[in-house]
C-alpha cells in the first residue's frame, strides 16, 4: 500500500510537471530568454565572494606596498560593483519576462479548462459541484503562477549558484568543494523527502477539503431561495461549521507538518555551516590559504547558505504548487464521455425524419439496458408526444437525438445520417430544446433571447418575444429587453422563464424540436399563454413533446407510451383512450379523477 502511495505522489508530481513544460513549450524562445538572463544574473553571486577575497588581501598588502594594495582594492571594487550592476539589469530583464510568460499560460489555461469543462458529458456536469469546479479551474491558474516563479526565478538560479561555487572550490581546494557538495547534496535530498513523502498527502487531503468547502458554500448560496422557504439558516450554518471544521483540522496538519520542515532544514544548514567554517580554518592552518581566501570561502558560504535555505522554501512552494495543480491537471486528464470522431462531418438536418435502429442502451455503471434493439421512426414535420411512468424512457429517448450520451448498439439517425458521425456543434445547433426548467444566464432579457442565433438584431429578438407570447411582460420591466433576469433567471416568474425560452427556440428556427411541456406548475393564464406559444412553435416542424399532463397532447399527431424503455402503446389521443385495458387509458383516468374532484369541491 505505502508503495501505491509513493507512486501516486510521484505521477501527480510528474503529471503536474509535464503540463507545465507542455505549455513552456509553446513558447520555447521566451523560456530560454528568461532561464539565460537569470542564469547570467546569477553568476555574479558566484563569482563576487572571489573578489571580496581579493579585496581582503588587497588591504592586508596595504602597509608594504600601498601602490599595488590601491591597485588591487580599486580593481576588486570596480568588479564588483559592475557584477552587482549586470546582476541588477539582467534580473530585471528575467521577470520582466516571466510577467507576459505567466500571463499567456495562465489564459491559455483557464481557456482550455474552461473549453474541456463545457464539453464534458452530461453525466460528469450532474456529478460535479460547479463551485468546486470554479474552485479547481481557479486555485490551478494560479499555482501556476507560483510554480513559473519557483521553477524559473528560484530554483533555477539557485542550482547555478550551488554548481558554480562548487566548482570554482572544487578546483582551488577539492575537500572544500567536497564538503559543500555533501552538505548540498544531503540538505536538497532530505528536503525532497520530506517535501514529497510527509507534506504533500497532507497538502492533497487539505486541498481536497479546500475544494469541498468551495463546493459547500456554492451549493447553499446558489440554493438559497430553498433555504429561506423552510428557515433553514442554521442548519446550513452548521452544515457549513462542519465542513470548516475538517478543512481547518487537515490545514492545521499541513501547516504544522511545514513547520516541522522548516525546523529541520535549520538544523542541517547549521551543521553544513559548522563543517565550512572548520574546514577554511583547517586549510588557512595548513598555509592553503590566505585570510583573503578565508574571507571568500566565508562570503561563498554565505551566499550558499541564502541559496540553501531559499531552496527549502522553494521546494516547499514547489510542492505546494503542485498539489494545487493536481485537481486542475487531472480535469485534463478526464475523458469527455461523448466526443466528436476524427471523420466527424457537419450534420444538415433539411426535411427532419428521426429514425431508432435497434437501439441499444444502458448508463454507465448500469448492467441492465434500458433500450434493448428499440426501433421507433419520428416522421418529418410529425408532432409526437413522448409520455409514460418516470423513469420510463422518454427523457432519455430525446437525449440520444442530442447525443448527450453514446448508444451502447444501434443507431440514431437524423435525415438518414448517423447523428454519431456528425460534429456535436452542428447537430446540437440544428435542435431547438425548450426544457422542463428553463436555464437563465445572468444577462439581459435579449441576450438570453438571441442565445439560439448570436447577431440577431433588436427587430427579430423582439419578434421572437411577441411570438411566445414575452414581449408584453418584458415591456412592463423598467429596463425592458436589456434587464438583467439574475443568476439562472431568478428574477423572473417560472411562467416568464418558460416564455423566454419558448422566444430563445422560435428566434433559433431549427428544424428539429424537442419541447418537455411543463405546464402543470404554472398559472391558468401563464399556462395558456405558453401553450398558445407552443403549438405556433410546432408548426412546420419536427416536434417531440414530453408530456407530463397528458391533456396537452391531445392535439398531438401520434403519441409514444413508453414503459420500462420499450414503446408499449402508440396511437393518437383518441384511439389510446378507446384501448380498455391501455396504459395511456389508465394514467389519464389517473390524471383526470384528481381534476374532477378539485372542479366538485369547488
Amino acid at each position: 500500500m505505502a508503495v501505491l502511495k509513493r507512486t501516486g505522489r510521484t505521477d501527480a508530481i510528474r503529471a503536474v510537471l509535464a503540463f507545465t513544460f507542455r505549455h513552456w513549450s509553446r513558447r520555447k524562445p521566451l523560456v530560454a530568454w528568461i532561464a539565460g538572463t537569470i542564469a547570467l544574473a546569477t553568476l555574479a553571486d558566484v563569482f563576487m565572494p572571489l573578489f571580496a577575497g581579493r579585496l581582503v588581501d588587497a588591504l592586508a598588502l596595504l602597509p608594504d606596498d600601498r601602490e599595488t594594495a590601491r591597485d588591487a582594492a580599486v580593481g576588486a571594487f570596480a568588479a564588483m560593483v559592475g557584477l552587482g550592476a549586470g546582476m541588477v539589469v539582467l534580473r530585471h530583464i528575467a521577470w520582466s519576462g516571466v510577467i507576459p510568460l505567466t500571463l499567456r499560460i495562465m489564459a491559455d489555461v483557464g481557456q482550455d479548462s474552461f473549453h474541456r469543462v463545457q464539453r464534458f458529458s452530461t453525466d460528469w456536469h450532474a456529478n460535479s459541484f460547479a463551485g468546486s469546479i470554479v474552485r479547481k479551474i481557479t486555485r490551478g491558474m494560479w499555482a501556476l503562477d507560483t510554480l513559473n516563479d519557483t521553477l524559473l526565478l528560484a530554483l533555477w538560479p539557485s542550482l547555478v549558484v550551488l554548481a558554480g561555487t562548487m566548482l570554482l572550490l572544487g578546483l582551488q581546494w577539492p575537500v572544500m568543494g567536497l564538503v559543500i557538495a555533501l552538505g548540498t547534496a544531503i540538505y536538497i535530498a532530505l528536503t525532497v523527502l520530506f517535501a514529497t513523502l510527509y507534506i504533500a498527502p497532507a497538502a492533497r487531503l487539505s486541498n481536497a477539503w479546500d475544494t469541498r468547502l468551495g463546493g459547500t458554500l456554492a451549493d447553499a448560496i446558489g440554493c438559497n431561495a430553498v433555504v429561506k422557504a423552510f428557515g433553514a439558516e442554521p442548519r446550513e450554518d452548521e452544515r457549513l461549521a462542519q465542513v470548516v471544521g475538517k478543512w481547518s483540522r487537515r490545514t492545521s496538519r499541513t501547516w504544522t507538518r511545514h513547520t516541522r520542515h522548516s525546523t529541520a532544514q535549520l538544523v542541517i544548514l547549521l551543521l553544513i555551516r559548522s563543517g565550512v567554517v572548520a574546514t577554511a580554518l583547517w586549510l588557512w592552518w595548513r598555509g592553503q590559504a590566505t585570510p583573503g581566501d578565508v574571507a571568500y570561502v566565508l562570503t561563498t558560504y554565505f551566499v550558499v547558505h541564502g541559496y540553501l535555505r531559499d531552496i527549502g522554501m522553494h521546494i516547499n512552494h514547489l510542492q505546494r504548487s503542485i498539489n494545487e495543480m493536481e485537481e486542475l491537471v487531472a480535469i485534463h486528464a478526464e475523458p469527455l464521455g461523448v466526443e466528436d470522431r476524427p471523420d466527424a462531418v457537419p450534420l444538415r438536418i433539411t426535411a427532419g425524419e428521426v429514425r431508432f435502429d435497434r437501439v441499444t442502451f444502458r448508463y454507465g455503471g448500469h448492467t441492465t439496458p434500458l433500450y434493448r434493439d428499440l426501433s421507433v421512426t419520428i416522421r418529418a414535420g410529425e408532432r409526437v408526444g413522448l409520455v409514460g411512468p418516470s423513469g420510463s424512457g422518454k427523457t432519455t429517448f430525446v437525449k440520444l437525438i442530442q447525443r448527450l450520451y453514446d448508444v451502447t448498439g444501434g443507431c440514431v439517425r437524423i435525415d438518414g445520417q448517423d447523428v454519431a458521425g456528425a460534429t456535436q456543434t452542428s447537430l446540437r445547433s440544428q435542435i431547438a430544446i425548450v426544457p422542463q426548467e428553463p436555464i437563465l444566464f445572468h444577462r439581459s432579457l435579449a441576450e438570453n433571447i438571441a442565445y439560439g442565433r448570436p447577431g440577431a438584431t433588436p427587430a427579430e429578438i423582439e419578434r421572437a418575444a411577441r411570438l411566445a407570447n414575452a414581449h408584453d411582460f418584458i415591456a412592463r420591466l423598467p429596463k425592458g429587453y436589456a434587464t438583467l433576469v439574475g443568476e439562472r433567471g431568478v428574477k423572473l416568474s417560472g411562467g416568464e422563464r418558460q416564455r423566454v425560452a419558448l422566444a430563445r427556440a422560435f428566434l433559433a428556427d431549427a428544424p428539429l424540436l424537442i419541447l418537455d411541456e411543463a405546464t402543470s406548475s404554472l398559472d391558468s393564464e401563464s399556462e395558456a399563454l405558453i401553450q398558445e406559444a407552443m403549438e405556433r412553435l410546432m408548426q412546420g416542424r419536427t416536434a417531440l413533446v414530453i408530456a407530463h399532463r397528458l391533456s396537452t397532447v391531445r392535439s398531438l399527431d401520434r403519441i409514444l407510451v413508453f414503459h420500462q424503455g420499450r414503446v408499449v402503446e402508440e396511437g393518437t389521443h383518441a384511439a389510446l383512450l378507446h384501448r380498455p385495458s391501455g396504459l395511456y387509458r389508465r394514467l389519464f383516468e389517473q390524471q383526470s379523477a384528481p381534476e374532477s374532484n378539485r372542479r366538485v369541491s369547488g
